[in-house]
Order: structure tokens, then sequence, then C-alpha cells
């Protein structure tokens, strides 16, 4: 059996049946996405009825899941991606905050230590805080602030990092930071790619955008 991590999706359901295509999945074989399954693509609503429908596929929470629940429960203003993705779920958005609900902050596999954001140096991973382990921009300010290099490359932890989130490469690519921390974002919704990475052998599989799909969402909807 094996288990496919996958990076921040944002909507772009058919770039994702064309990763699953290309990773040749069995039914026995373990999906986890690293969050960000929304906000910014054409079809959240598809992404979220095959989550709901492939029982062999979870998600933990990203930062774009995160504004949703703070906007439901008036904690934040609706931004316009969040708002597109609301009317584009139509009839599921209820749906699929309730299951937004339910994602975890991180996960830890035998092979490596799954999570959407950042990692904060020298705190163990029960003691990070949401926020960090999300990529909020107020831990990422403070990150930048405390310390004179990048987080990734002060991570100590006896497994390594999966995440997402960022593009760390600026070339919408894999980024992998002395066999230690993997960066999975390679940028689908702006027209890069939507990445995988098969465990237990590190199989990178990769897809290129059929878009920039924000560029175009944001000129068809007038969206600044």
């Amino acid at each position: 059996m094996a288990t496919f991590i996958i990076g921040d999706i944002h909507g772009c359901y058919d770039e994702l049946r064309d990763l699953l295509d290309k990773a040749a999945l069995t039914t026995e074989d373990r999906i986890i996405i690293l969050g960000d399954l929304y906000n910014r693509g054409p079809n959240p609503r598809s992404v979220y009825h095959w989550l709901r429908d492939t029982p062999q596929a979870s998600s933990l929470m990203g930062n774009h899941e995160y504004y949703h629940l703070q906007t439901v429960d008036g904690d934040k203003d609706v931004s316009p991606p969040t708002l597109l993705t609301r009317w584009f779920m139509d009839e599921d958005y209820h749906a699929a905050i309730a299951h937004m609900r339910t994602l975890p902050l991180y996960m830890e596999l035998d092979e490596a230590i799954l999570l959407h954001g950042f990692y904060e140096p020298g705190v163990p991973l029960a003691d990070q805080r949401p926020g960090m382990l999300l990529g909020l921009d107020d831990e990422e300010a403070e990150l930048k602030a405390r310390f004179d290099r990048p987080w990734y490359e002060l991570y100590e932890g006896d497994k390594p990092l999966l995440v997402g989130h960022r593009d760390y490469t600026g070339e919408q690519k894999v980024f992998v930071y002395e066999d230690r921390v993997y960066g999975l974002d390679t940028r689908c919704v702006y027209g890069g790619s939507l990445t995988g990475l098969l465990l237990p052998d590190w199989k990178f599989v990769s897809v290129p955008a059929r878009d920039d799909h924000w560029a175009t969402l944001k000129q068809r909807h007038h969206l600044t």
C-alpha cells in the first residue's frame, strides 16, 4: 500500500484528475492533501465531491479552509477568493464548511510529518501553534523577525517534513531542503503544476496546470 501526498489543489479539479491518473493508484492506496483544497480555482465543488466520495482520501486544514471558517463564524471579512468559492459551491457550501471543521492541522506518518504551513524552530510538534502550522501571515512575519534564516533551515526533527502553502523555489517547482523539508506547492492555480509525492518510494509525480486559473477568474469576474 502506498501513500500519495498532494500539494495545494486550490479548486483545480481537472489537474487533480490528471495527477491521479498519472500516479496510477490502486483503491488500497491512501491519499492525503496538504490543505488549501479550495479558493482561487475554477471547480472547488468537484474537489469537495471527490474528497467526500473517496474513502481513501483525506486532507489537512490549510489557511484557506481556515479563512472560510473565520468568515462563517464572523471573525473575518469575506475576501474575493472566499466569496467566489462560496458561490461555486452553491448548496454544498454548508456541508463543505462542516467538513472543514474536522480537518487536522498535521499528521504524523511512519515516513514523515505532514503539515500545511510552517514549523516553529525548537518547538515540539504537539506544541506548535495553529497559526504556525497553517502558515498565517502574522506567524510568517514573526519567523522572519526572530530568525536570520528561513524556518526550514532550522528544522531538526527526527522525520522529514512535507509541507504546502509556499513555493520556496520561486520557480513553481518542488522544493527539497537537505532531504529534511519537502515543499509540494508548485502553484497549480497560478499556471504552474500540481504535484504529489508517493511514499514509501519518495517518488514525485507532477502534471502541468491547464491555465493560470486565478488570473482567468479575476478577469472574468472583474476582481482585483
